[in-house]
């Protein structure tokens, strides 16, 4: 049994997954726009709404900062777009910071990594999921310790945590309390008990989607004008997955 609580990030990328989410129990919240994506820098009006919902409650909230889907390699023009977001989103309240940058050889990008750091201080940042691109993963992860990134956002370089335990493992016994490293992608129900007991993290992330039904009134003849390239189903976090995540975290 462990005697630290752990902690439990739900990525959301609408007010309504950020209502169900909350509902659920999470303790902070990672914003977002476009999860289809990857996702993307949430609005300035998510996050005060966001913040406006739940001042109530002791809830934190991190804006990631991603112009663009894609790759992790940025140019000048989009590393002041960031910037600027993050200075936005930080005077609207943000509590924290989501972002990472690569060089072309698969290192993390110091120097823009030092540029936004320097615009989110004295606030923590965390480093997303281009960790898990990088080629060597046990050399960069000291880089980030030393950036200053308070946590990394990691599936351990796999397509889910639950294949990348072993790297996870092998990181978090290499940095010990240096940085927290928090597992990410693909984490569900039937696997989160199975990470954090081969990982001992203190914290994990997920979105916990589910297909959001349709109804009549969307199913209407005037829904089936396409706007944009994706169109059809869209997913919401699940206040009842949360739930069920934050029970089995409870009893590891």
């Amino acid at each position: 049994m462990k005697m630290t609580k752990v902690i439990l990030e739900v990525c959301v990328d609408s007010v309504e997954s950020a209502v169900a989410a909350v509902a659920g129990g999470a303790d902070r919240l990672e914003l977002c726009s476009s999860l289809v994506d990857g996702g993307l820098t949430p609005t300035p009006g998510f996050l005060i709404q966001c913040k406006n919902l739940f001042c109530q409650k002791n809830i934190s909230f991190f804006c990631l900062i991603r112009c663009r889907p894609g790759n992790f390699i940025y140019d000048h023009n989009e590393v002041e777009i960031m910037k600027e977001d993050a200075k936005i989103l930080r005077k609207h309240g943000a509590d924290g910071f989501v972002f990472g940058a690569l060089s072309e050889n698969g290192d993390v990008n110091m120097k823009i990594c030092r540029e936004i750091i320097r615009v989110c201080h004295p606030l923590p940042v965390t480093f997303h999921r281009a960790f898990d691109f990088c080629k060597r993963p046990t050399i960069e992860v000291e880089v980030i310790i030393d950036l200053g990134f308070e946590r990394i956002l990691t599936s351990g370089k796999q397509q889910n945590a639950q294949l990348g335990v072993k790297l996870i493992q092998k990181l978090m016994e290499q940095v010990g309390n240096r940085i927290i490293i928090m597992p990410g992608g693909g984490i569900t129900k039937d696997n989160v008990k199975y990470i954090l007991e081969n990982t001992e993290a203190k914290e994990i992330h997920g979105s916990f989607k589910s297909l959001k039904e349709e109804t009549e009134t969307t199913q209407s003849e005037e829904d089936k004008v396409p706007i944009g390239e994706r169109q059809g189903s869209s997913y919401v976090t699940s206040e009842s997955t949360v739930s069920e995540i934050v029970d089995i975290i409870k009893n590891v």
